[in-house]
């Protein structure tokens, strides 16, 4: 029998909210353990996710406190089974881990912290941000490309309502269409005529639908950078921000 010799890392929590983004963040998470640690090695995972179905009426209804709620009952079962911090592939949930409340057990990996700081790192100046209505009108966005003086673009309103659409009638449900994609590329070519030198897809499936090659824009995947992010943290090659929930730093 082949023994292997462990590589000693960090226990990753994933706090599922979209199935669709959780299962892609939770492959990339092991396929960059696989890179860093390798063959058949990553760090302990362990996930957990109340169905979408029981936040949608809070999202409708702009209920941030109970979605908080919802998203800190998954944080504890997650630290209960030892995850050492976790990260959560949705980024519209971001806006509700910022409000004020009760700390999490353990930290979180934000993920718009992840795009700002790849986006910064790859010399990119001006961001097209693609993602549900709710995040690319939001708050978190706008405040973490702030944060690393990176400056922020979003489509029309019909392109927002566009986007918005498919991501919950399509993407969210595993449907990924020829014609929506089309429709993706067309948006981002917009946001190369208003002078953007990159593309932030921020809702976690996107990923599965617009790809590099064609794309008009670079693109900044947000649910690839935060996994890998977190393989990198697991194992001490990067620091883990201390930020556990609540308003971030101004």
């Amino acid at each position: 029998m082949t023994r292997y010799t462990p590589v000693p890392s960090k226990h990753v929590g994933i706090l599922a909210h979209s199935a669709e983004g959780a299962t892609l963040s939770y492959r990339t998470v092991w396929q960059e353990g696989i890179a860093a640690m390798g063959p058949h090695n990553h760090p302990q995972i362990t996930m957990s996710g109340i169905a979408m179905h029981h936040a949608m009426e809070m999202w409708e209804a702009g209920d941030l406190a109970g979605l908080r709620a919802l998203f800190l009952e998954d944080a504890r079962r997650l630290a209960a089974a030892g995850a050492d911090f976790f990260i959560l592939p949705d980024n519209t949930a971001h806006i509700a881990l910022e409000q004020p409340g009760e700390g999490f057990p353990i930290p979180c990996l934000h993920i718009a912290e992840v795009v700002a700081r790849e986006a910064k790192a790859r010399g990119y100046r001006h961001i097209g941000v693609l993602g549900t209505d709710w995040t690319m009108e939001g708050p978190v966005y706008k405040g973490a490309l702030a944060r690393h003086g990176l400056e922020r673009a979003i489509p029309g309103d019909a392109d927002r309502a566009y986007i918005h659409d498919a991501i919950f009638e399509e993407l969210c449900l595993g449907e990924f269409r020829d014609e929506t994609r089309d429709g993706f590329v067309r948006i981002i070519e917009g946001l190369k005529e208003a002078e953007c030198d990159a593309a932030a897809l921020v809702c976690t499936e996107i990923p599965l639908l617009v790809t590099p090659d064609v794309s008009p824009l670079p693109l900044l995947d947000s649910t690839r950078l935060q996994a890998a992010a977190a393989v990198q943290v697991a194992l001490g090659n990067m620091a883990m921000p201390q930020w556990r929930c609540g308003p971030p730093p101004a």
